[in-house]
């Protein structure tokens, strides 16, 4: 295999992992609705001591859920999230943070 084939070959893996992880926001509507509407609200203000999800990019909804479900403590709610993303899988933390960044995103964005 020559050195051309190689490259073509790892960059169109590349962007095909990308696309996989790219989630569809519908699907994470019904995620949305379904464990996180209570605490985050129906605009993603937040509640309580609950935080705001506006303006949160797809990489950092989905690094921060793939934490909790790893167990990570990284906030004073840790326990409750991880109680929640435990149960999701890739494809449902994909879907969340593609509804997520594009649902709460700032008009000025």
């Amino acid at each position: 295999m020559t050195t051309r084939t190689l490259l073509v070959t790892a960059a169109a893996l590349v962007l095909s992992a990308g696309w996989a992880q790219a989630g569809d926001a519908k699907a994470g509507l019904k995620r949305y609705l379904k464990n996180c509407v209570n605490c985050h609200g129906k605009t993603g203000k937040g509640m309580a001591s609950f935080p705001p999800l506006k303006d949160r990019d797809a990489a950092y909804v989905t690094d921060r859920l793939k934490k909790y479900r790893a167990k990570e403590k990284v906030g004073p709610n840790s326990a409750v999230m991880m109680s929640w993303a435990i149960k999701l899988s890739d494809e449902e933390i994909a879907n969340l943070a593609a509804y997520v960044s594009t649902t709460f995103k700032s008009k000025s964005q």
